[in-house]
């Protein structure tokens, strides 16, 4: 069993956020392979089903961005799995605009959501798949810009980088996180 998280901010005005492309991420996998995320438990929205044969739980926590490890850490603790059959989905504003980057580890490179899980998990060897979401601009306030919603090509590009991001995480339930990354860890040309 794989637990999927996608990070986000629960309330309706984070809808299709840049901080929400998690959450984003989430919803289209529930579509795609008819999974409902509508269960209120372990202070997340969950959904358990099945991608490419293997049995999954969908998870957007509830706890706010920031917050995000408190739900994490109740269900890879309900649900007894290792770090390594999680995967958390999240924006990333050093990549452009529906560009992916994978890692099987790392630290939390300034993000708050994924600061808070390497803290309650106590490790931070887990995979995870970056969604680029495109650098804040110069004089543009970091807050109000991942809060805020994609437009034009942008809009078309991190659409596209949802569409990867499902492909890359039924890819990495069959293949693990090695072959993962050498497919998906591509530049994509303008």
């Amino acid at each position: 069993m794989y637990i999927i998280v996608g990070l986000g901010n629960p309330d309706r005005q984070y809808l299709g956020t840049r901080h929400n492309m998690g959450f984003s991420v989430i919803d289209a996998l529930a579509e795609q392979y008819h999974i409902k995320v509508d269960t209120k438990k372990h202070k997340g929205l969950m959904g358990s089903g099945v991608i490419e044969g293997h049995k999954v739980v969908l998870v957007k926590p509830l706890t706010y961005m920031n917050l995000s490890g408190e739900c994490v850490r109740e269900v890879v603790d309900f649900y007894k799995v290792s770090p390594e059959e999680l995967l958390v989905i999240y924006d990333d504003i050093s990549l452009p605009p529906g560009q992916l980057r994978l890692r099987a580890k790392g630290s939390a490179g300034g993000h708050n959501g994924i600061k808070n899980i390497i803290l309650h998990l106590g490790t931070d060897t887990f995979p995870r798949i970056k969604v680029g979401v495109g650098e804040k601009p110069a004089k543009m306030d970091l807050k109000d810009y991942v809060l805020g919603h994609f437009h034009g090509e942008d809009r078309i590009a991190a659409q596209e980088g949802i569409t990867d991001a499902c492909a890359a995480t039924a890819f990495f339930l069959e293949h693990g996180m090695e072959q993962t990354m050498n497919r998906f860890n591509v530049k994509k040309q303008k």
